[in-house]
């Protein structure tokens, strides 16, 4: 492991013009810990010795820190210090499933919770018009959730499905996918889009991240039986915690 002086020297983490120098250290310390280069447990150096180390302002220091405070991955505990907080187990999904977040987490013996940030009926923007083949004079039911898992926040998705599928979305507590089986219009295929996006300051502070934290972005556009798109869902999760999985076959094989 690298020694401390190492570790927080400013030509290890400082990059002129990729931002301003407290959110470089933050990403830097937050990647720290999520490769294992700073265990859970380890104490941070005192702000002051931190300050030297990094060649910046007290300030700056203080304010990275609260940064990663804020993403839950240090604990300042009074008159002892800023430490590495217990990472949060990681968490499988096949991509080759089409399972919901809830009937995930269940299958593997964790708790699942949701925050509902915002639900209704709306105009279809021109991307739910195209992607759930849907008319400008239809609306459209829109769900947000933050999800989580045991207490961590794993996710935040946003669901878009046609009105005459979901006519009430206040009906959706918890799983959607259930909602759907119930009146016949589950889907039974779909295709996921994978990227990388780094998140904005609300909704960084909202998954337990840092400001410009790398999240992986799932696209996913399911359709019926019948080939009719039925829901569209953007998704944020983090790669600290969350690993997709896919199985992969030769052309051809059965």
């Amino acid at each position: 492991m690298e020694s401390n002086r190492d570790l927080f020297l400013p030509e290890a983490w400082h990059r002129p013009g990729e931002g301003s120098r407290y959110l470089q250290l933050s990403r830097y310390i937050a990647a720290a810990i999520n490769d294992g280069r700073l265990a859970e447990g380890y104490q941070l150096p005192p702000e002051r010795d931190l300050a030297e180390l990094g060649k910046v302002s007290r300030v700056t220091v203080r304010k990275a820190v609260n940064e990663l405070v804020n993403a839950r991955l240090v604990e300042q505990k009074q008159g002892s210090g800023s430490f590495v907080q217990n990472s949060a187990p990681r968490t499988e999904q096949s991509l080759s499933s089409l399972v919901s977040f809830t009937e995930n987490m269940q299958a593997r013996g964790r708790t699942s919770t949701s925050k509902i940030l915002m639900r209704g009926l709306f105009v279809p923007t021109p991307d739910e018009m195209m992607t759930l083949g849907l008319s400008p004079h239809q609306k459209v039911a829109r769900i947000e959730r933050l999800r989580f898992a045991d207490g961590t926040p794993m996710a935040l998705e946003l669901s878009s499905i046609p009105s005459d599928a979901l006519p009430d979305p206040e009906e959706i507590t918890t799983s959607l996918y259930a909602i759907l089986r119930r009146t016949g219009l589950a889907p039974s295929r779909a295709i996921q889009r994978v990227s990388a996006i780094n998140i904005q300051a609300d909704r960084a502070r909202l998954m337990g991240v840092a400001e410009n934290t790398a999240l992986l972005q799932i696209s996913r556009t399911a359709f019926l039986d019948s080939g009719r798109p039925i829901e569209y869902t953007l998704g944020l999760y983090r790669p600290d915690i969350y690993d997709f999985v896919a199985e992969i076959r030769p052309d051809g094989a059965n």
